[in-house]
């Protein structure tokens, strides 16, 4: 991931955090992002912080957040974080395990809409199919 801070004292954490992900970050993984294309990363080290999905070719993390997520000392954690990220040109969108618990399709459908958005292409229509652009289809 060129042109990124990269604290090299963090691998051993990001390497813990792979091998004992929560089940949501697990499903998410394994049931959608390892085989999304362009390439996702898990655990991947961003300055001083541990992203939990990262996609370097559109710039773009993912983030799962536990229900921790939502006390106030952690919310400021995070909106820091997230300015820091953005700096660097990195978007960040954030979903609550609870998400992909209850809404799994959902949370793949707005990462996929994310990940199409930053790479310049239109949603798919209602039915799937992509819109066609002005001057006919791609």
């Amino acid at each position: 991931m060129p042109n990124t801070p990269y604290n090299a004292a963090l691998t051993k954490r990001a390497r813990d955090l792979r091998k004992n992900a929560t089940k949501q970050e697990n499903r998410q993984w394994y049931e959608y992002l390892r085989d999304f294309r362009p390439r996702f990363t898990r655990q991947r080290i961003v300055g001083s912080y541990i992203l939990d999905f990262y996609c370097g070719s559109v710039k773009l993390a993912v983030e799962l957040d536990g229900s921790q997520h939502y006390e106030s000392e952690s919310m400021e954690y995070d909106k820091t974080r997230t300015r820091f990220l953005e700096s660097l040109g990195i978007q960040v969108i954030r979903f609550a395990n609870t998400d992909v618990d209850k809404n799994f399709e959902g949370v793949c459908i707005a990462i996929e809409n994310q990940v199409n958005a930053l790479r310049g292409q239109p949603p798919p229509s209602a039915d799937g199919t992509p819109f066609e652009r002005e001057g006919g289809s791609e």
